[in-house]
């Protein structure tokens, strides 16, 4: 059955491939456009002054859906070019918005329709081990056993799949909660170091004011949205040290764990009890975005992951206009371990494609160290960069936004310094089944068709099932 789901998977990129085809979108999302006569090998070659003496120049294309405002893709790849003057490495952005499930499905259709890729960028675990299932990206452990070091050792985030590693990690991005000060002190609370999920819905419940079109909810959970951040739903399993996943280590599904239905029993109290989280229905058919949430100062917290470090200061899209702190991911007791939180990373890969594998695999491991330093942008994965970096790191950061005076440094390093990742799971090719099955029960329950016991044993049975189906 596997196989006949990774076939299926190719058939329809490739279907949608020849369909793209009949439009004009090669080059509507690309920068740095390649040179004439350089498409098709990415190679150029130069005259160095002497007769019959050529000077070879490398062009690399990276796909990514990374937006230069938050991954400063100018100067980082300037900087690569300085110290590598023979290699150009050309940016493709598959989303204006960074938007990353648009920027997936634009890249499946470039690798359908054979276009030049040499280095790509999953933003989730999912979507990197299904492009690995479909051969997208290409081995490294070849290139990383040379250089002598290990993954595990070297980043903060393992990214073997299978025993294979076919991406390093970029930036380390923990979650964290975001918090408007101004209404902590109108509510006289004081900025968390240290809590619970107990004492998270009890401030959202203190933060709620007014009614109607003008309610100011307490906080605000984007997700689950169509298989998508699915985080959301693992509010209690996420911050234990194992087994903080859907599917265990092994295979078998984790959603007997009292965790999972304690995240739903929250979710619930939370938004039907309480009434202090947005409402789902409203989420889902507004569309509403999170960003617009938090700044706008319609909710009051804001579970998400540190990429938003780059904006917290605000920007001249979403400006900051109240005073910003930080706390860390709630714990689910007082006596656990303090900063396990999920953390999301770059996969950065080299495309199986590539006709400069190892070229393009320098770049990758050059942009995973040093260039995370360069980009300037995010915390990196790279365990050369020690914990008392992290807050000149930040200054670095927060002087890209508007307004950093309105941000509350202290809370936010204390919070990076102490985040953890639990153990990384290496996602099943069918995890986008699962997490399918989950978010479809998880909407009959807080839409009011089906109670939390029943939701627990629908999602399980429907899991096992799609388990069982990819062992055949």
């Amino acid at each position: 059955m596997k196989k006949k789901w990774i076939s299926g998977m190719v058939a329809t990129v490739l279907i949608a491939g020849a369909l793209a085809g009949c439009g004009n979108s090669n080059n509507s999302n690309t920068t740095g456009s390649t040179n004439e006569g350089n498409a098709s090998n990415g190679e150029q070659t130069t005259n160095s002054g002497n007769k019959g003496s050529k000077t070879e120049k490398l062009n690399l294309r990276l796909y990514t859906y990374g937006t230069e405002e938050a991954y400063n893709w100018k100067k980082t790849l300037d900087a690569y070019n300085q110290v590598n003057p023979n290699v150009t490495v050309e940016l493709v952005q598959l989303s204006e918005k960074g938007d990353t499930q648009e920027a997936t499905k634009k890249l499946d259709l470039a690798a359908a329709s054979a276009e030049q890729i040499d280095v790509l960028m999953f933003s989730d675990a999912a979507a990197y081990a299904q492009r690995v299932a479909l051969g997208m990206a290409a081995p490294l452990d070849e290139y990383i056993a040379k250089d002598g070091y290990k993954v595990e050792e070297d980043y903060k985030v393992d990214t073997h799949l299978d025993g294979k590693v076919y991406a390093l990690p970029g930036k380390f991005n923990p979650w964290y909660v975001l918090l408007n000060k101004d209404h902590l002190d109108e509510a006289g609370l004081s900025v968390p170091s240290d809590w619970t999920w107990d004492e998270y819905a009890d401030y959202a419940k203190k933060l709620t004011k007014g009614e109607g079109a003008t309610k100011r909810y307490g906080t605000y959970f984007h997700g689950p949205q169509n298989g998508g951040w699915m985080e959301f739903l693992k509010l209690k399993l996420e911050n234990q040290p194992q087994n903080s996943e859907f599917l265990k280590a092994d295979g078998t599904s984790n959603l007997d764990d009292p965790n999972f239905r304690a995240t739903l029993e929250l979710r619930v109290k939370m938004e039907k009890e309480d009434k202090s989280s947005v409402p789902y229905s409203d989420i889902i058919s507004q569309k509403l975005a999170y960003r617009n949430q938090f700044f706008n100062q319609s909710a009051s917290m804001l579970t998400i992951g540190s990429w938003m470090n780059t904006e917290i200061g605000g920007t001249d899209k979403v400006p900051l206009t109240f005073h910003v702190a930080v706390a860390p991911f709630p714990k689910n007791n007082p006596g656990d371990e303090r900063g396990l939180t999920p953390v999301t990373t770059d996969y950065v890969a080299v495309s199986n494609s590539s006709k400069h594998k190892e070229e393009a695999y320098k770049f990758v491991r050059w942009y995973t160290t040093e260039g995370q330093v360069v980009q300037g942008k995010n915390i990196p994965a790279w365990n050369g960069v020690k914990s008392e970096q992290v807050a000149s790191i930040i200054d670095i950061i927060l002087s890209g936004t508007k307004n950093p005076e309105l941000v509350d440094k202290a809370s936010l390093v204390d919070t990076l310094v102490s985040s953890k990742a639990s153990q990384i799971i290496a996602p099943a090719s069918y995890q986008a089944e699962v997490y399918k099955a989950i978010n479809e029960e998880y909407e009959k329950l807080i839409l009011g068709n089906q109670d939390v016991d029943a939701t627990v044993e629908n999602a399980k049975k429907r899991v096992d099932e799609i388990i069982a189906a990819n062992k055949k």
